[in-house]
């Protein structure tokens, strides 16, 4: 069978300022732990979130990689070299940025909010060469549709407006109602698959928020919908055409 679980105690954590920002890591860094490593073209993948108060990530430095932070909860600001002042986005909202040749920025998680920061690692043969470039897209601006039982957002790839130059990425998020649903997998690829909110049972077995799952090699992931349920997936290619940095 192609499909793996990690549930929380398998992955790596993290934190910043003394604990007030705090991160679970489906996909750390190679000195980070965790039983997952770096797949496909998805380098890196964090769950980070603000227990109380807002705090602050302070300047720092990125080469080559395309550092894509989706808004789950609340609110942040962002700032970088390039745009030169503080952006705020908010929940449902994603940033792009495309750190080609050099690009530093600073983000300011507030109050009891959440995000995925996750790294796509693009052809760096092509992308360290090329200027630094960053975009914000609201909430609004991603296609919405239903079927049957389930809606879903369309945040990278099909009618989405993001761009990125990363090999044949699609992101979605799912909101499934309860019940039986299938999840379709892409012949090529793999299904990176973090259950944001809800119940879902697989197998028979239970899995409550925060789990992981990857799918490759079938043809669909069949899941148990308990209550009602956000999923987000990540769809990417099992062998990019290019040598990635991991």
């Amino acid at each position: 069978m192609g499909i793996s679980i990690y549930k929380k105690s398998d992955q790596a954590s993290g934190s910043f300022n003394s604990g007030e920002i705090l991160e679970k890591k489906p996909i750390g860094f190679p000195n980070d732990g965790g039983k997952l490593k770096p797949y496909s073209n998805i380098f890196y993948w964090a769950h980070a979130w603000t227990p109380q108060e807002k705090s602050t990530i302070g300047l720092h430095p990125h080469r080559g990689f395309e550092i894509c932070s989706f808004v789950l909860k609340g609110k942040i600001n962002h700032f970088d070299n390039k745009q030169n002042k503080w952006i705020p986005l908010e929940q449902g909202d994603v940033q792009v940025i495309r750190s080609g040749n050099g690009i530093s920025h600073s983000e300011e998680i507030c109050d009891s909010s959440e995000i995925f920061q996750i790294w796509f690692d693009p052809d760096l043969t092509k992308t360290l060469i090329k200027e630094a470039s960053y975009s914000d897209y609201k909430s609004t601006e991603f296609p919405v549709s239903s079927i049957k039982n389930k809606v879903v957002k369309n945040i990278i790839g099909n009618d989405s407006p993001v761009e990125i130059d990363s090999e044949g990425v699609i992101v979605n998020e799912y909101l499934f109602g309860i019940g039986d649903h299938l999840i379709d997998i892409n012949e090529g690829c793999v299904h990176s698959i973090f259950l944001m909110e809800g119940i879902l049972s697989f197998n028979g077995a239970e899995y409550s928020p925060g789990t992981f799952f990857t799918a490759q090699f079938e043809n669909y992931l069949q899941i148990k919908v308990l209550q009602k349920t956000k999923v987000f997936e990540i769809i990417s290619p099992i062998n990019p055409t290019y040598k990635t940095y991991a």
